[in-house]
């Protein structure tokens, strides 16, 4: 087993392996994952050394919660971290012929509805215990409540209302009374951090995102943010969910949608000057976020064993400081954006 350096989360007393595994397409995004690959999957994680998990209810309604939870049940307990989300309530499908799967290739038989309510929070949390088959979760996130999936500002206040007057009761007696270990917001957009940090008391975001090397707006009000309150981020689509791993191919997917060409433009930009240093793209893009203060771990995607052993090369690579230097002199990434060696 390889040694991967831990991080600390926020003010906690958690640490986090750097690298850790999304849990996202055992969900089955866009693609089915038969179990024997599944599991295997997890185990070629646990081989590389990874100790952090983070799924979530809404990942194929159940289905990844119920793939991790069957791995880290055979682990011993106190060598793993494990995250969940809470904000939506499954509750089983009635007419299999009309429901609707969305972005998921499989995934469970559950229809799902936001609620982020006291009772709410107290259901999703344990149906996720249950769903894992474990007697904890040590990080519990308030997920997607943000413009991605509430359109409408009317939508996202009435939801922070919710959270605010009623949910957050919930995880404040579950972190006092030691149940979980930390709390914090899974989001998908700018904007949301701050609004958070004004209302309630977080220890850490996983962002999906606003901050990879096609991205840094999240330098301007976010992160400074979370740092004056020593605030942890965790980045949950650190290949800005396809292109910064496949390259700029026509194919290629940027925030689980096909690229546009001005991002494959930028792409194909960074991607040379990588080239030119015997980078791979995926290296460089999955060891830029780790080099900001407040950022613990990235927590790549996988849903094969490859794909694990493959991000773990990545994530070991030594990349020249030639390559920061000049992504930055041609405009490609931000100037105040720090980077490994920083």
């Amino acid at each position: 087993m390889a040694n991967i350096e831990k991080r600390k989360l926020g003010r906690t007393d958690v640490t986090v392996t750097e690298l850790g595994f999304g849990g996202v397409p055992l969900g089955e995004l866009f693609e089915r994952v038969s179990e024997a690959q599944g599991q295997e999957t997890l185990q070629a994680a646990w081989d590389v050394g990874v100790r952090y998990f983070d799924t979530a209810p809404f990942y194929g309604y159940g289905k990844s919660e119920h793939r991790i939870g069957r791995f880290l049940c055979e682990q011993r307990r106190k060598e793993f971290v494990l995250s969940t989300k809470v904000g939506r309530v499954l509750r089983a499908a009635r007419d299999l012929d009309s429901f609707d799967q969305d972005m998921w290739a499989g995934g469970l038989p559950f229809d799902w509805a936001f609620d982020y309510s006291y009772d709410g929070i107290m259901r999703s949390y344990e149906d996720s215990l249950q769903r894992l088959g474990l007697n904890s979760i040590d990080l519990l996130l308030i997920h997607d409540l943000d413009y991605g999936f509430h359109t409408t500002e009317e939508q996202v206040t009435a939801s922070l209302a919710q959270v605010y007057t009623s949910g957050w009761r919930a995880l404040d007696e579950l972190r006092a009374s030691g149940q979980i270990k930390a709390v914090g917001a899974g989001l998908n957009k700018l904007g949301m951090v701050p609004r958070f940090l004004d209302m309630v008391d977080l220890d850490f975001f996983i962002i999906a995102m606003p901050y990879t090397l096609l991205d840094q707006d999240a330098l301007d009000a976010e992160f400074p943010k979370c740092a004056g309150q020593d605030v942890s981020v965790v980045i949950g689509s650190v290949f800005a969910s396809g292109i910064l791993a496949t390259g700029p191919s026509e194919s290629a997917l940027y925030a689980y949608a096909p690229a546009s060409a001005e991002i494959r433009e930028k792409t194909r930009r960074i991607e040379i000057i990588c080239q030119q240093h015997n980078t791979p793209l995926a290296a460089a893009a999955l060891q830029f976020p780790l080099a900001h203060p407040i950022v613990c771990a990235v927590i790549p995607g996988a849903h094969k064993p490859e794909h694990i052993r493959s991000n773990f090369k990545f994530f070991q690579h030594s990349i020249p400081d030639d390559v920061w230097t000049e992504l930055k002199a041609e405009g490609l990434l931000r100037e105040d954006a720090p980077t490994p060696g920083w």
